[in-house]
């Protein structure tokens, strides 16, 4: 069994038959109802237990963690070291086992993963870490894998991965164990049925450096590459950030794997591109440069069709100052996916130069064949793109400068369905 899980903040609108899935807050609480003998969760955030009044859900989760220590349930959490997370002292003296991954020891990166593991049966990978505002203001999207030991084993791969990089590292090791070598990568996937679909699949790590992902484990920018390679008639790209650029604290390098990957898509093969980018505070003012240069290739060039929408879910938000924002907690769309017309792929990393060249992460392909049934995860997933780019969140904004602060919202949510998934009022039963 897969499911997509969604969480939508409260206010968003969208039409009446509009796909919507199992919420997070409900998703997270059914894996954890679940678990008889493991949980096994790698976060990069640790904040269920804040004050905040909307924070609710993330303080029943916090609360369902601190009970599983005391059933004998075995719960192992990884975290990046620069986590001050009093949620982690808290279960660690509970009994939880944490380790602390030093990523910036090595190449001044951080651990960016977000999966869990239960039981050995059940996994989830997306977008959203153990933060209450991943429960509450921001957007997110994730695959939950249920009953599946192949996707869960190879999972645990990555897990133990990790767990070389403790915080008492002071350098790389020399090798990773041959006992974590990856079982299913994007030449060998695992070939299983994904609701009635005939379906093939792999996990892959998004770690930097190279030694760091075992024997046989797929790079997540070769996997990206396998999935748009085997497009053959549209790639929908939806991430937080666009930015093919690398960072250091004295100098930016132009990083042209993905973009020039799609532009090779575009002029090459003829397949049509649509990219969704979220619309916030800290969108580089570089980003519309580079998108407007995409949008030239396609100038007078047949069959060649890119578009570009920016998903602002409060426009008045992109405007206010830090101080402003952290009284607001403005919502932010998170989603880090892609489809096509013949896989789905869901990872941890936007699409910046500085996430592949140095932090940690995991990501999951999906290739089905028959991709129009309507119970298969491409349908569904790019139902859930379809919906964000119609909505009247997405729009597109003048390429080369960010809009004008003082110009009032053009946005109008229709007064249609509206998502209720951040409620904190009676806990929501299990679904």
């Amino acid at each position: 069994r897969v499911a997509l899980v969604e969480n939508i903040p409260a206010g968003l609108n969208y039409s009446e038959n509009a796909p919507f899935h199992l919420s997070l807050y409900q998703g997270w609480m059914n894996l954890l109802t679940m678990a008889q003998k493991s949980v096994d969760i790698v976060s990069s955030h640790w904040d269920l237990n804040h004050s905040h009044p909307s924070a609710c859900q993330g303080q029943r989760l916090f609360k369902k963690l601190l009970q599983l220590t005391s059933q004998n349930i075995e719960i192992k959490l990884v975290s990046d070291v620069t986590a001050d997370s009093k949620v982690l002292e808290a279960l660690k003296l509970k009994g939880a086992e944490v380790t602390y991954m030093n990523m910036s020891a090595y190449n001044k990166g951080r651990l960016q993963s977000s999966f869990w593991i239960v039981d050995k049966q059940h996994v989830y990978i997306g977008s959203a870490g153990l933060d209450w505002r991943s429960l509450g203001q921001i957007k997110n999207l994730i695959l939950f894998f249920l009953n599946c030991t192949c996707i869960c084993m190879d999972s645990l791969t990555v897990f133990s991965a990790f767990g070389f990089l403790s915080y008492k590292e002071t350098k790389a090791p020399a090798s990773v164990s041959s006992s974590l070598i990856g079982e299913y990568i994007h030449f060998y996937k695992l070939s299983i049925e994904i609701l009635e679909t005939a379906s093939r699949t792999f996990v892959n790590d998004q770690n930097s450096p190279k030694l760091f992902c075992p024997k046989n484990r797929s790079f997540d920018i070769d996997a990206i590459y396998s999935v748009i390679d085997d497009a053959k008639q549209y790639v929908y790209i939806a991430v937080m950030d666009y930015l093919p650029i690398s960072s250091t604290s004295t100098k930016r390098t132009y990083w042209p794997d993905l973009d020039g990957k799609i532009r090779e898509a575009l002029v090459l093969r003829s397949v049509k591109v649509r990219l969704l980018i979220s619309f916030w505070k800290e969108t580089d003012p570089l980003t519309f440069n580079f998108i407007s240069s995409l949008k030239a290739i396609c100038t007078e060039i047949a069959n060649c069709s890119l578009k570009v929408k920016f998903f602002d879910l409060e426009r008045e938000n992109a405007c206010a100052t830090k101080e402003e924002m952290n009284l607001t907690f403005p919502k932010l769309n998170r989603n880090k996916y892609m489809v096509t017309d013949g896989a789905a792929y869901i990872g941890n990393f936007d699409w910046v130069g500085n996430d592949f060249t140095q932090n940690a992460g995991t990501g999951l392909v999906i290739n089905q064949a028959d991709a129009r049934n309507n119970t298969s995860i491409i349908k569904q997933l790019k139902d859930v793109f379809e919906r964000d780019w119609y909505s009247p969140y997405a729009r597109s904004l003048q390429p080369t400068k960010q809009p004008n602060c003082s110009s009032p919202s053009n946005l109008s949510p229709p007064s249609h369905k509206t998502a209720t998934y951040d409620t904190c009022g009676k806990d929501p039963a299990s679904v």
